[in-house]
């Protein structure tokens, strides 16, 4: 998930950074787009945005970090926990400058212009890093005094990559299935080294399990391999030090999602692994799979992102494709149909970073305007409406 700013190297994790969980909304939405509600403020200007659970976050030009969507744990950072959300950018609080930027399930965490890492939001498997497991309404340093350079939060822990290179990576928060990478299946509030010595120049946390890329391009993968997200081709169900996953592929860079996992190797081609029952993998088919299948298409890819139970990429010449769960719209093709293929974001845009989140997808424009499609349920797509869209609506200007 690298990407390059004027100011600095930027990496958005999705997925989600999450990152996150299936949403499945009880009602499909229309496949019409609703237009952006007008506001007296001018939209932002974004270098990097952030999909979440049920929630957005992104980081301004000039370095400042906004979210917007539920808000129930107070993974905003506002220092409000408003139960029905922020339908358009509200400012994290406490004047910290960011780099980059990383929205979870309920819980949110940057890095710094000065390599620190602040989380904020829901704490109580440890995943906010502090050494408490308290919720936090505003950004709190994570505990040990270590620099980092990225950092990737999903559904309950983190991992961040130190500062100076070579990176180490470090993890923290639940330890169900070996998420950690600490050899251990205890929760830690406070970072803990990821075993085997290994040097990275990228991490990513998914649900209960994390992925690392070494400056060699090989991906190792560690936690649960329920679903087979670890591609290291077994079933173990779970490991909790890094395994290496199988094949010849060089990755460039790689990301997490729900319970699969995409990369893209340094010949442009898009992989996948792990779940594929919503199609997320991208290969035409709906199975588990426990080593990288080839994307679908030819496309030539520079990033991935996966969501819950879809992934999203883009190609060289700035264009989104999308596949797997659609049930939302979070596909971005003007439909709610399922695609086991990659099929083009509608709407003429292009987009220099993608990431997707839960069930809704968001991006940031070569002039800077970010857009999200998908499930809105919560505010999540930032336009100032809760109505889900199946196509990509502008981000709203700030409250």
């Amino acid at each position: 998930m690298t990407f390059r700013t004027p100011l600095i190297l930027a990496l958005a994790v999705g997925a989600f950074a999450l990152t996150s969980c299936n949403e499945n909304p009880t009602e499909p939405p229309s496949a019409t787009p609703e237009p952006a509600l007008a506001t007296a403020t001018a939209a932002l200007a974004f270098y990097q945005v952030s999909g979440g659970e049920r929630h957005t976050c992104g980081v301004t030009t000039d370095n400042r970090a906004y979210c917007w969507g539920d808000n129930l744990s107070g993974q905003l950072g506002d220092g409000t926990t408003n139960s029905s959300g922020r339908s358009r950018p509200a400012a994290v609080l406490g004047g910290l400058r960011f780099h980059q930027i990383s929205a979870g399930r309920l819980t949110t965490c940057g890095v710094t212009l000065d390599y620190r890492v602040y989380c904020w939001g829901h704490n109580g498997f440890g995943q906010v890093g502090d050494g408490t497991n308290a919720t936090q309404l505003t950004p709190v340093p994570v505990a040990g005094g270590r620099r980092f350079r990225q950092v990737d939060v999903d559904f309950y822990h983190a991992c961040a990559l130190s500062y100076p290179d070579p990176g180490r990576a470090y993890c923290w928060g639940s330890n169900f299935e070996g998420e950690l990478g600490d050899g251990t299946r205890t929760n830690r509030s406070a970072p803990v080294a990821v075993l085997g010595n290994l040097v990275m120049r990228q991490v990513t946390a998914g649900a209960k399990f994390s992925c690392g890329v070494t400056p060699t391009n090989l991906a190792y993968c560690w936690g649960t391999n329920r679903g087979g997200q670890l591609g290291d081709s077994s079933t173990a169900n779970w490991r909790s030090v890094p395994s290496r996953v199988v094949g010849a592929h060089q990755f460039r860079n790689l990301d997490a999602g729900d319970d699969h996992a995409c990369a893209v190797t340094t010949g442009d081609r898009a992989y996948c692994w792990g779940n594929g029952r919503s199609g997320q993998i991208g290969n035409g088919k709906t199975y588990l799979s426990f080593w990288p299948r080839a994307v679908a298409g030819g496309l030539s890819f520079t990033r991935v992102s996966a969501g819950a139970a879809h992934t999203c990429g883009e190609t060289r010449a700035n264009q989104t494709y999308c596949w797997g769960n659609n049930g939302a719209g979070q596909a971005g093709d003007g439909t709610t149909t399922q695609r086991l293929t990659p099929v083009l974001v509608t709407g003429g845009l292009t987009f220099k970073q993608v990431s997707a989140g839960g069930s809704h997808t968001c991006g940031k424009t070569d002039t800077s305007e970010a857009y999200c499609w998908g499930f809105n349920t919560s505010g999540q797509l930032g336009n100032g409406t809760t109505t889900s869209s199946s196509r990509p609506v502008p981000v709203a200007g700030p409250m």
